[in-house]
Order: structure tokens, then C-alpha cells, then sequence
């Protein structure tokens, strides 16, 4: 017999016990339980999840995926096709705080890659912020090398000025949309985003560089806080460069609200003084009234007007004067004398004819308007040598312009124009008796702008000295202009430059054109000594080019 049959109560225990029904049952338990820990854990991660995507979703801006054709700007270009401003694809790259898995790690690799930067107070927020604007390649490389997935590009157009201050106040700015704001930019804002083709401008690179080098030298000798020029082409208004300073870097696109970057040569407002006895003698001549030959006898030294005192900036000025020797001489009273014969209807007519006191079109919107006030006898006198009379750098050059191409109307420009139909509005003569004056001006030991007197260039031209209009009358702050125009015998460009609140320099060493030893110690802040040297030294650098090229 078996064992089983021994012990039968015993064997049908044992089946009982581990029955398949009893162990299907435990199984059916633990899964049941196993289930339910998944779900909790499932529904947990779901919820997590969802947190990271709603912040992520509320600290992340759009992002440009492609770049946009509507913020994209045409070209401008100089006169020569080299490039002033164009638009270029960019990527700026920012950062998502809450993507961030180490902080503190992350922060030490922004420092060496941006040492001058610092990321501390933003990187702890859970705000998106830019770490980069328009970030190089060599630094984007850097920054991919990190891998860290916090890091967002973003495709976008910048607009980029490969010459950074040189054509600051002509071009002018964008803003951060890449809207126009300022200068060419504004004022030609809807032709550069709906066309692809490039604006091309008169203005010279070459000339504008060599100028604005000349006018900073300035600064250093005379010590004025400002300055600006014009360079133009007298016969059709092309301007071939234009410079204003201070100025400012185009591609650092920050506001610029300080008085001082002013643009000085089409914005700023002046009394320029004597260059306008140019025109005073101009309208003599325009009105029949005078002849460079007709002489004044007994000018006095000193008149009164209204209470006022006019007197002669220098005694030494003989009583008998011609009216061409008037000019020469920069003589106040006989100015004053000559604008009596004109009259003041005729004198104001003039003023509007040439562009003086007429509002400007101009092709950027940063334009100055003529200040004169209420015309009367003495009002008469006093815009006969220059004050009591503020009007732009542009203006005054367009007035040059007009009396010296043989009467013709112009438009100052920065575009070139074609098929122009010239219509003259002065006296056919008028020219060909006022340019040898301003010749002489410059050419003989009477004139006041012998520093201007550059070899082969045949320059005449009128300094201007002025005292800055302060509440209450003038204040002791000058500004010295020198309104020039070469060669005479055959006009073909106008050159105005002008110095804001120049200082006289003791310590300068002026150094003579014809060989006469240099002379140190100037006391005299007149545009003779200031102005005129600046425009001799700016001669000496565009005149061969302006020769050869133009």
C-alpha cells in the first residue's frame, strides 16, 4: 500500500490547501493593487506635465520660426553703390528660466561667454529673456556647445550700418520693429519696405570721411562743442556730403534725446552774421541800386537804431569804401548803408527768392525754420550784417548756391534728379559780379579768409562772426561760419562750414600759404582764424578728388 492510502485525511489536507482556486484569487488581489498605484502615479505625471507646459506656455514669447518679409528694408547706398545701411538676417538668442536644470552651472558659462554681462536676477525669475540680440556666430557656437536646452533662437532681420557714425544724422535710425524714425529712414520709410530695389544717394563716402576727419581736429584745436558742413554742387543741388557733430552710432539704435546731437546742418538755427553781407550787396546788385564801384563816403564808426548801438568790428575799416571793398572789409555800416538802398520790401524779397526766409523741402524731415520776427528799419540794419536773422546751414548754402550759378533756382538734394529744367531768378549779370569779390575775399591781404587761399582751386567765399542770442541780448558764446564756393571763374561747388561756441587758441601754430612764417598765440575768435583754417584743411584733402571725379 502506498504512502497516500496510509494517511488519506492527512493527503486530502494537503490538496486542499494548495488548491488552484486559492492561489487565483491572491494573484487577482496584487494586480488589482499594482493597477491602482499606476493610475495615481499616471494621473500624478499627467497633472506635473501639465504645470511645466502652462509655465513654459505663459514665459515663452512667440517665436519667429521664418523671418518676415515685412521687416525687411531695402538698401541705401552712396553715389559709388558702396553700402550705408542694409537689413540682414539675424538670431537672437534668449532663455527660458524654468527649462534651466542647473542654475548656478549655466550661470558661470554665460560669464566667460558674456563677461560684461550679468544674468543673475533673471536667470532665478521664470520670465523669457533675451541673453543676445543679433549674437555672432562665434559666440552662438559657444553657446550650442553647452547643450543645454534652455537656450530659444530666434530668427529675425536687423538693420545694419557697415560705416557706424559716418552717415548718422542723414540715414537716421529704425526702431526696434524696423520702422522708420529719423532722417532718410523716416522720411523714405514706405519706399524701403515695399521695394526691393536700393535708394542711392548723392552723398560721397570718400568726401564725407575726409570732412568730418577735418572737423573733429577741429574740436581739438578750437575746442567747440559742435560743428557741421555741407559740400554741394551748386548747379543742380546735389549734396555730395553733409556732416553734423557730435554724432552717433547707427547700429547701437539708443535714443537720442540730448540737445548736443542735434543735426547741426539742417536742423540747428543760427545767426550766422557777416555771411549775409553777401547777400546784401547781392540784392544791391539785383535791384539796380548799387554797382561794386558805387562809393560810400563818411560811413561813420558807430550808429544808433532804436537806442541801439552798431558799430564796426574793427576801427582800422576806412571811412571811404566802395561797395566791393565793403564786402571785402566785412564793414558793418556800410552794409547797413547798402540795405537802405534796397529797402525793406525789396531786401525781403530777395531773402525769399534765394531761399534764405522760405520754407525748405528737404528729403529727410529734420529741417530748421527761419527766425526773423517783424521787418522795420532797424530790423533792416541789423539782417544787413547777419543778426537779428537765424536760419539753417542748408539754407545759407542753397543762398550761395543761387547768387554764385549764374542766378539759377536750386533744390539742395539727396537724390540725383534727371532732366532738371534750369530757371533763373536773378539778374543774368548778378553772378559774374559777385564772384570775383568773393575771390578777392580770400586772394588779397584785405580780405578775412586768406587761411582758405588753397593753390589751384580759385576759392572765394564770406567769413561770418556771431555772437549766440541769450535772454535779454547776446551772450559772449560765438558762432563762426565760412560760406565758401570754387573755383570762381566757372562755379561748381558751394562748402559752408560751421563752428559751434569755437574758443580762441593761444598755443596754435597757424602755418601760412605763402610762405610767411607761422604765427602762434591767436586771441581773436573770428571766423577768420577758425573757420577758415578748418575749410583750408578740408580743401587741401577733398580738392583732388573733386577734381578728378567731379
Amino acid at each position: 500500500m502506498s504512502e497516500f492510502n496510509e494517511y488519506p485525511e492527512k493527503s486530502d489536507k494537503y490538496n486542499q490547501n494548495f488548491s488552484f482556486e486559492e492561489n487565483k484569487s491572491y494573484l487577482k488581489i496584487s494586480f488589482e493593487r499594482i493597477a491602482f498605484i499606476f493610475f495615481v502615479f499616471f494621473i500624478l505625471a499627467i497633472i506635473f506635465s501639465s504645470k511645466v507646459i502652462l509655465l513654459s506656455a505663459k514665459a515663452i514669447p512667440e517665436i519667429k520660426k521664418e523671418t518676415k518679409k515685412e521687416n525687411f528694408r531695402s538698401s541705401i547706398l552712396d553715389n559709388d553703390g558702396n553700402i550705408l545701411a542694409k537689413s540682414v538676417p539675424v538670431v537672437n538668442l534668449g532663455i527660458n528660466p524654468n527649462l534651466v536644470i542647473n542654475k548656478e552651472k549655466l550661470l558661470i558659462s554665460l560669464k566667460i561667454i558674456f563677461p560684461n554681462k550679468s544674468f543673475e536676477k533673471k536667470i532665478y525669475g521664470n520670465k523669457f529673456f533675451y541673453v543676445k540680440k543679433k549674437i555672432s556666430p562665434e559666440k552662438l557656437e559657444q553657446i550650442l556647445l553647452l547643450g543645454d536646452k534652455s537656450f530659444i533662437q530666434e530668427e529675425s532681420i536687423a538693420r545694419i550700418y557697415p560705416n557706424g557714425n559716418l552717415f548718422s544724422h542723414i540715414i537716421g535710425q529704425v526702431d526696434n520693429d524696423n520702422n522708420g524714425i529719423s532722417g532718410i529712414e523716416k522720411t523714405f520709410d514706405y519706399e524701403l519696405t515695399t521695394t526691393r530695389e536700393p535708394l542711392k544717394l548723392t552723398i560721397d563716402k570718400n568726401l564725407q570721411y575726409l570732412i568730418k576727419e577735418e572737423l573733429l581736429k577741429s574740436s581739438n584745436i578750437f575746442n567747440n562743442i559742435g560743428s557741421a558742413a555741407i559740400l554741394m554742387d551748386i548747379n543742380n543741388g546735389n549734396i555730395l556730403s553733409m556732416v553734423s557733430l557730435p554724432d552717433f552710432d547707427l547700429n547701437k539704435r539708443e535714443k537720442i534725446n540730448d540737445v548736443k546731437y542735434i543735426n547741426r546742418a539742417t536742423k540747428g538755427v543760427y545767426e550766422f552774421g557777416s555771411v549775409f553781407k553777401t547777400f546784401t550787396l547781392a540784392a544791391g546788385l539785383q535791384y539796380n541800386v548799387v554797382e561794386p564801384g558805387t562809393e560810400f563816403k563818411d560811413l561813420k564808426k558807430r550808429i544808433t537804431c532804436a537806442g541801439n548801438s552798431i558799430s564796426e568790428y574793427d576801427d582800422k575799416i576806412p571811412s571811404d569804401l566802395t561797395a566791393e571793398e565793403i564786402l571785402i572789409r566785412s564793414g558793418n555800416i556800410g552794409s547797413v548803408r547798402i540795405a537802405e538802398k534796397v529797402g525793406i520790401d525789396n531786401y525781403n524779397e530777395f531773402l525769399q527768392t534765394i531761399g534764405i526766409i522760405s520754407n525748405l523741402e528737404f528729403d529727410i524731415q529734420e529741417v530748421g525754420t527761419t527766425q526773423i520776427g517783424r521787418w522795420g528799419k532797424c530790423k533792416l540794419a541789423t539782417v544787413a550784417f547777419g543778426h537779428g536773422i537765424a536760419t539753417t546751414l542748408l539754407q545759407l548754402s542753397k543762398g550761395y548756391s543761387i547768387i554764385s550759378n549764374g542766378g539759377y533756382e536750386i533744390a539742395p538734394t539727396l537724390f540725383e534728379k534727371e532732366n532738371l529744367k534750369k530757371k533763373r531768378i536773378l539778374n543774368k549779370n548778378l553772378s559774374k559780379k559777385i564772384n570775383p569779390i568773393l575771390r578777392k575775399i580770400v586772394s588779397t591781404k584785405e580780405g578775412t579768409a586768406g587761411f582758405a587761399n588753397v593753390k589751384g582751386y580759385q576759392i572765394g567765399g564770406k567769413t561770418g562772426t556771431a555772437d549766440q542770442p541769450s535772454k535779454g541780448g547776446y551772450s559772449k558764446k560765438k558762432v563762426n561760419t565760412f560760406a565758401s564756393i570754387f573755383p570762381t571763374s566757372d562755379p561748381k561747388f558751394v562748402l559752408a562750414v560751421m563752428l559751434d561756441e569755437p574758443k580762441a587758441n593761444r598755443e596754435f601754430v597757424y602755418h601760412y600759404r605763402d610762405e610767411r612764417y607761422p604765427y602762434k598765440g591767436n586771441w581773436r575768435n573770428t571766423a577768420g582764424w577758425t573757420t577758415v583754417w578748418v575749410t583750408g584743411q578740408i580743401m587741401d584733402k577733398i580738392g583732388p578728388i573733386l577734381a578728378t571725379k567731379y
